[in-house]
């Protein structure tokens, strides 16, 4: 039987897994421990507003421009820091999890970016923290490879750091701890451990390279968070002896508080700041989540119908490009999560238009890049930006000041068409136990009806049944949504899912109905899973997956 082990002041809870011993160095520990001694009162504090703020737009106050920064928002002469090496042009970028094949795969894809995600894409399994680490190690030393059990090899194409795109990270939001490391009986942070992990192995060898330490800040609800953030890059900067200042960050604006106070965000950050991103999935849960016991208004149909063309998100984007490109930064747009077919060209016929479309508006619209989850996608994202921007890098030179988004229309959900359907409600079920499980297993990043789902996507179709029972939503054929009948729906998808051996269905449906069909709303999905059910033990051998 395992028995915990300190290193330093940290304790280390986890069964150990192989090359642990590389990432958990006492100096790598160190960092972390200075972090977390520093912040985390800071970062309590804030989770602690977080919920707060909640409380009161439960109450009825919406959220609005603060009147304590209006002096921000009409200084017209701050500027963020200039762009960075390698952040220049942002036109196509593509996500995924830290897992080999699939590095490789983006790493090769001919994207401008590659979001290296320890956030939404991935189950924090000790097995994932450790290996994100050590991948990213990997294509630093040039050893990143990866051999299917079909004997199929995959290698980068290069080496040379210049000749791939350039690698941000996004470490995990700031309320999700990390049980497995530990100061005084209290677990760290899991964005202190993730960002100060990969910072202390990487940042001296990036800046080194010509490129730097950049990373996607997640989650993040005000612009105080954004401030403790612009403090954690300077204090860490500061223990490396690195020059202040290096560090780029771009912020996901996926909630709908950070949506009022994007400038004062970029002003927190702006000696760090990269820019704003579209988190349109998160975006979209955080309405949801803030609203679902504030009347029909905040009622949504299928998610599949709640889109960028919809009012109160074209307002909430069109806000992001003027915020961005007022103060030198970049603005990029959201995700296209479309999964390619093997089988079936016609459906990806139809999706390659669909994302084209997309793709278009945000680069008329303003927009300097945008996301995709498949590498098949990047030609197609490239082509729309290239035929926007030629042979520019990004157009912040269009400053959108044309725009003027009230606060009315970024809560302007009456407009939304659509209405809810027995077969959209069966598809959230279906989508949430699925991820549920998948992520149980350590995967958090899963293919479904040719989309890539990740955490965002579950959280949504679990808080829109949650929703739509407890304010006695009807569907198109007049079925009131109840609570009794959605437990039947469940039972049915789970007799129709095939079963297969170290399954975790049966979890994955107590987790579901803990989160969807009970009356608590627990704030996040993945929180009490991590806490509960998530396996730590790995062995050893599983490392390299």
């Amino acid at each position: 039987m395992f028995t915990p082990t300190s290193l330093n002041s940290i304790q280390i809870t986890a069964t150990p897994v192989r090359y642990q011993e590389q990432i958990l160095t006492e100096q790598a520990l160190d960092f972390i421990s200075n972090l977390h001694q520093a912040f985390e009162g800071r970062r309590v504090e804030l989770m602690q507003r977080r919920q707060l703020n909640r409380a009161r737009i439960a109450n009825g106050h919406d959220p609005k421009f603060l009147e304590e920064t209006r002096h921000i928002r009409e200084d017209a002469s701050w500027q963020v820091a200039p762009i960075a090496p390698g952040l220049q042009d942002r036109r196509v970028e593509i996500t995924g999890p830290i897992e080999r094949k699939m590095a490789i795969n983006a790493l090769n894809s001919g994207a401008n970016v590659w979001l290296a995600d320890m956030e939404d894409a991935c189950s924090p399994t000790w097995q994932n923290v450790i290996k994100n680490q050590v991948n990213l190690l990997r294509v630093l030393d040039g050893e990143l490879d990866f051999t299917d059990p079909d004997g199929r090899e995959y290698k980068l194409n290069s080496y040379e750091l210049s000749d791939l795109p350039t690698i941000v990270v996004r470490p995990r939001g700031l309320h999700l701890p990390e049980k497995h490391l530990l100061i005084n009986g209290k677990p760290i942070a899991g964005a202190f451990v993730d960002f100060g992990l990969h910072f202390f192995h990487n940042a001296q060898r990036l800046i080194d390279s010509g490129r730097g330490a950049y990373y996607y800040l997640p989650k993040l609800e005000n612009h105080l968070e954004a401030r403790l953030w612009n403090d954690v890059f300077v204090l860490a900067q500061e223990l490396l002896g690195i020059e202040r200042g290096t560090i780029r960050a771009t912020v996901l604006i996926e909630t709908i508080t950070a949506a009022f106070e994007m400038e004062e965000i970029l002003y927190e950050l702006r000696e760090h700041s990269a820019g704003l991103n579209a988190g349109r999935w998160d975006y979209i849960f955080s309405i949801i989540k803030n609203f679902r016991s504030r009347g029909p208004r905040f009622v949504f149909p299928d998610r599949e119908l709640v889109t960028m063309t919809s009012p109160f998100m074209r307002a909430y984007t069109e806000q992001l490009v003027r915020a961005c490109h007022r103060r030198g930064a970049t603005a990029i747009g959201g995700m296209s999560a479309f999964v390619p077919s093997r089988k079936d060209a016609s459906i990806n016929q139809i999706a390659f238009e669909k994302v084209s479309e997309d793709k278009a508006r945000e680069a008329n619209d303003g927009f300097d890049g945008s996301w995709v989850a498949h590498p098949d996608l990047v030609p197609v994202a490239r082509e729309v930006y290239d035929r926007v921007l030629g042979a520019n890098p990004h157009q912040i030179s269009r400053t959108r000041e044309d725009v003027e988004v009230s606060a009315k229309e970024l809560l302007n959900v009456e407009g939304l068409e659509g209405r809810i359907t027995e077969r959209g409600i069966r598809e959230n079920i279906e989508i949430a136990i699925r991820y549920v499980e998948s992520w149980l297993r350590g995967n958090g990043a899963v293919a479904l009806r040719n989309l890539m789902e990740d955490a965002a996507t579950a959280e949504i179709s679990r808080s829109q049944l949650w929703q739509w029972i407890h304010q006695s939503a009807i569907t198109d054929t007049g079925e009131v949504i109840t609570r009794a009948w959605m437990h039947e729906l469940t039972d049915e998808t789970i007799d129709k899912i095939e079963r297969f051996e170290g399954d975790r269905f049966e979890q994955a449906v107590e987790i579901f109905e803990a989160c969807a069909l009970r009356d608590d709303f627990p704030t996040f999905l993945t929180s009490n899973t991590y806490q509960r059910y998530l396996d730590t033990p790995a062995p050893a051998y599983e490392m390299a997956s």
